[in-house]
């Protein structure tokens, strides 16, 4: 049995809350305070700053822009994107797998959706432990079925997870695919916080039930507990 403190906190944060707008090639939906949408109690989930969840039409995409201290992870729901930044990096990340970018003391890059298809993604930021790092990026492939039935690391400054792709943060991203009937397990320390978003598919944390898209926003447990309702593919991010 899962015990909890009196400071349990899981809370939805159904899609149709969150902010956002429609651009026309972008179709974007914030979960925390970006750009034109402000919430004064969605600033950030502990070092998790940003969760932006974008539908980018093909042939489109971000031009070249600045960022510093920040870590910047991409998961890729659907399609594909393509990475260039001034530090002569350049990559193609598809669909199930990740990039990460930490901006450190300043990089500009550009991302633009070079399919034929509308690409999906989860771009995350999370606070780094300290400014100034050296700026780098990096991809890799994470196929589906090595995270079937379990949460795999994907990106981590957290000691023992040599696998994942490094940030600068006492932090981790995970993925995850389960059945529906399937229960996954986490172990959370209470003093931390964990954000959940099922890319797709239903499932159920507690009492709370979460749609494709939803967000949960979890603290005050040693132990996150999701079951399946529908088959599911979860993203979770785990700060101080």
């Amino acid at each position: 049995m899962t015990q909890t403190t009196t400071k349990a906190h899981i809370e939805l944060r159904p899609l149709t809350s969150l902010g956002g707008d429609n651009h026309g090639w972008l179709d974007t939906h914030h979960h925390f305070s970006f750009a034109g949408y402000y919430d004064p109690q969605r600033l950030h989930w502990g070092a998790l700053r940003v969760w932006n969840d974008d539908r980018i039409q093909a042939q489109t995409g971000f031009p070249a822009h600045p960022h510093n201290d920040m870590e910047i992870i991409t998961y890729v729901t659907k399609g594909a994107i393509t990475h260039r930044d001034n530090l002569g990096n350049e990559g193609r990340t598809e669909a199930g797998d990740v990039q990460v970018m930490s901006a450190g003391t300043g990089i500009q890059h550009s991302e633009y959706n070079l399919e034929d298809e509308e690409t999906r993604l989860f771009q995350i930021w999370i606070i780094p432990d300290r400014r100034g790092h050296a700026p780098s990026w990096g991809t890799r492939p994470f196929p589906k079925e090595s995270r079937d039935g379990r949460f795999v690391p994907l990106a981590s400054g957290i000691a023992g997870d040599e696998e994942a792709l490094t940030i600068n943060a006492n932090a981790r991203v995970l993925g995850a695919t389960v059945k529906a009937g399937e229960t996954l397990r986490y172990e959370l320390s209470e003093d931390r916080h964990a954000y959940l978003v099922p890319a797709t598919g239903r499932v159920r944390i507690g009492d709370v039930e979460a749609n494709a898209r939803d967000g949960v926003a979890i603290t005050g447990v040693n132990e996150i507990v999701v079951t399946a309702l529908e088959d599911a593919e979860i993203v979770l991010v785990d700060t101080a």
